[in-house]
């Protein structure tokens, strides 16, 4: 039935005045009305909206939140590509970024005036921890809300975004516009929702952060609808519009289309003003409610961002100003050695529990010997500890000033009893580390069988680190060939395995040991300094696992990638008697094959044929072995580390230390947008 006349104009005056103070009070913070006052205005819009459907406005409220839950996320391609920031640690590193920006537009056009040439000025930004989200408007109306994805392909989330009441569902004016922003989460919705999940029994979110982008990557937009979420604008990427003269303009004019932006943003005239105003928000990183890791720099005037431009990832004309990184104080509560698989001993503190850039930390690495005698560390220290890259706890100072006198230097041990034997270990002749004298304690062979059945080795389904452990101590496997020989039965009177779970492991056992490629197999043996990119090397110049094994040390050295150290480690290890025992064993249980060997003459006409490349940080569209595999399969080479050597450094989002050496030594750095661009 069609609306009458003055319904449909009762509609149109109500729509435009709730969404007028929803604006107010999402956006602007400054209701004009009380709460009840606005709820019987929205009431009586849904009222027609429920009596005449057809009415129904794309940005009415009501659409806010959908239906039915997604069957999965669409891909969708940015309009206009999405950059990452190189980052900055200090206020030097910042005086360095003032200095390149001067120098690089002195050698280009000039684009100043003829008294003052450059008169560069900044805009400085608060850096809000949150999640990356495109925003597209057509006429005038959200269109699509997308993740950041790889900076080309990003993944459609417009069901949950249209959820977030500061995001306006349509514009003040008809226009095309992409703008970027964050979406974020204050502290306080994110202690209620940890309380809901503890008493639903679920895990807490670590942090705001990885609340908001849980949030936003729900199928389902009610959960979403639920968090309450927020966002603010930065960026206009494009617009059918004249785009603003600078960017403090267009904070201006985002804000006059109807975003939210953060206020806190300034003007300032030079680089010492912008470390002013990092020291100032460095020590209020929380004072808002959300959380900041640091601030967003950039050149003020357009036309110098556009006569700067980009490197391969990054803009020239902005950086991220970090702030340091969280560092907190516990109690080191005892050191342990952990036993690694090719028998190096690891120390590892344990220390009292502490929250540490939003997750709990009770252990941090002492890397070696070395490393515990430079910092002086004891037993019942109070050091201070942080996560480098928000990643790995690092303790990087004591306080020997709050020693008491009854802290206990670590003493290095002659005997470790994981070790196996007499739990003798010895130091590796010309490095920092030690290792177990005997080759087969307990802790060694787990680490090793674990390792064997791993993805980045046979990939053996079904037989995880528990598993493993499980056959381990019951004395099924004591060898590598010994998973190969277990029957059904053999299985039954183990705790969780039952007829059915017992066949399946078995069938999947024996469905690997009918194809197992050679440099699977090398990089599954534990032969010390062999990792997956050895093994592929050595599988693409012998043809079988005996030409491996009777391989001369001088003809490993020779092949690129080997090297003498490691060639001395292969044929040390393949010399040995238990070890060509196993070798025998394990071609009776196993169907080896070697599809690298067959290709290898044809590598050379590979495009990736002679390029090596080192993979760091996350890729939104890859996993980490399936790039390896893309590599690969195009001739090219995976590295671990950084070297003069290293054709690519691929830089996913989080990148490490890598990211620097690259820098440094100027290695061609890809972002993953241009990797895939590579690929194809």
């Amino acid at each position: 039935m069609p609306a009458p006349k003055s319904v449909e104009q009762r509609y149109a005056k109500l729509l435009k005045e709730v969404n007028r103070h929803r604006h107010l009070y999402y956006v602007l913070d400054a209701p004009e009305i009380a709460d009840t006052a606005y709820d019987e205005l929205e009431k009586e819009l849904f009222d027609i909206e429920a009596r005449y459907p057809k009415l129904v406005a794309p940005d009415s409220p009501s659409q806010r939140v959908g239906g039915e839950p997604l069957p999965g996320f669409k891909k969708v391609r940015h309009a206009v590509a999405q950059w990452s920031f190189n980052d900055a640690f200090t206020p030097e590193e910042m005086r360095e970024f003032d200095v390149r920006v001067r120098r690089m537009l002195s050698q280009g056009e000039s684009l100043g005036t003829k008294d003052s040439p450059w008169e560069i000025e900044y805009t400085c930004e608060l850096k809000i921890d949150g999640l990356k989200v495109v925003f597209t408007y057509k006429k005038g109306m959200l269109a699509t809300a997308a993740t950041r994805g790889d900076g080309v392909v990003g993944e459609d989330v417009t069901h949950n975004i249209k959820t977030i009441a500061s995001v306006p569902l349509s514009l003040t004016r008809p226009i095309d516009l992409v703008v970027e922003g964050e979406v974020w989460m204050s502290e306080k919705s994110l202690h209620k929702i940890n309380a809901l999940r503890q008493v639903q029994g679920e895990s807490a979110f670590a942090n705001p952060r990885n609340a908001a982008a849980g949030s936003i990557r729900q199928l389902d937009p009610k959960v979403a609808a639920s968090r309450n979420l927020d966002t603010f604008m930065y960026d206009v990427a494009q617009t059918s519009e004249e785009l603003p003269a600078t960017q403090h303009e267009e904070l201006l004019y985002m804000r006059e289309l109807g975003f939210k932006v953060n206020p806190h943003h300034v003007l300032v005239g030079s680089i010492e003003d912008v470390i002013q105003y990092w020291e100032k928000w460095k020590s209020q990183n929380k004072a808002q409610g959300y959380w900041i890791d640091g601030i967003v720099v950039k050149v003020n005037e357009r036309k110098f961002q556009e006569a700067l431009g980009h490197t391969g990832k990054a803009p020239r004309f902005a950086v991220a100003f970090k702030f340091p990184a969280q560092q907190v104080t516990t109690v080191v509560e005892g050191i342990v050695l952990q036993v690694g698989r090719t028998g190096v001993l690891t120390p590892v503190a344990h220390l009292r529990p502490v929250v540490v850039a939003g997750s709990t930390v009770s252990r941090a690495t002492l890397h070696n010997e070395d490393e515990i005698t430079r910092l002086d560390v004891r037993i019942g220290d109070t050091v201070v500890l942080q996560k480098a890259g928000d990643v790995i706890p690092d303790i990087v100072k004591v306080l020997t000033e709050l020693r008491t006198g009854k802290e206990k230097p670590y003493r290095w041990p002659t005997r470790v009893p994981e070790c196996g034997g007499a739990g003798l270990i010895e130091r590796i002749p010309g490095e920092a580390a030690w290792r177990c004298v005997a080759k087969n304690s307990f802790a060694v062979r787990r680490r090793v069988l674990r390792h064997f059945c791993s993805r980045g080795a046979l990939n053996i389904e079904g037989l995880g680190t528990k598993t493993v452990d499980l056959l381990l101590e019951q004395g099924l496997v004591q060898s590598f060939d010994d998973f190969f020989t277990l029957k059904e039965g053999d299985l039954l009177a183990l705790d969780g395995f039952a007829e059915v779970s017992a066949k399946k492991l078995v069938d999947s056992i024996k469905r690997a040991a009918r194809h197992i490629p050679l440099s699977r197999l090398l990089a599954g043996l534990s032969v010390p300094h062999v990792g997956e990119e050895t093994a592929l090397l050595l599988a693409r110049h012998y043809k079988t696992i005996d030409a491996v094994a009777d391989a001369q040390e001088d003809e490993l050295a020779r092949i690129g990638g080997v090297g003498e150290v490691m060639a001395k480690a292969i044929h040390d290890f393949f010399r040995e008697t238990v070890n060509r025992e196993l070798i025998k064993r394990l071609k009776k249980v196993l169907h080896i094959v070697n599809p690298d060997f067959a290709a290898r003459l044809d590598l050379t006409k590979l495009p990736l044929w002679g390029k090596t490349f080192v993979l760091t940080g996350t890729m939104e569209n890859l996993s980490r072995d399936e790039a390896k595999e893309k590599i690969r399969k195009r001739g090219g080479n995976v590295s671990s580390s950084v070297s003069k050597k290293t054709t690519y450094v691929v830089a996913g989002e989080e990148a490490g230390s890598k990211l620097g050496a690259a820098e440094a030594l100027g290695v061609k750095v890809l972002s993953e947008a241009e990797f895939l661009k590579l690929l194809h």
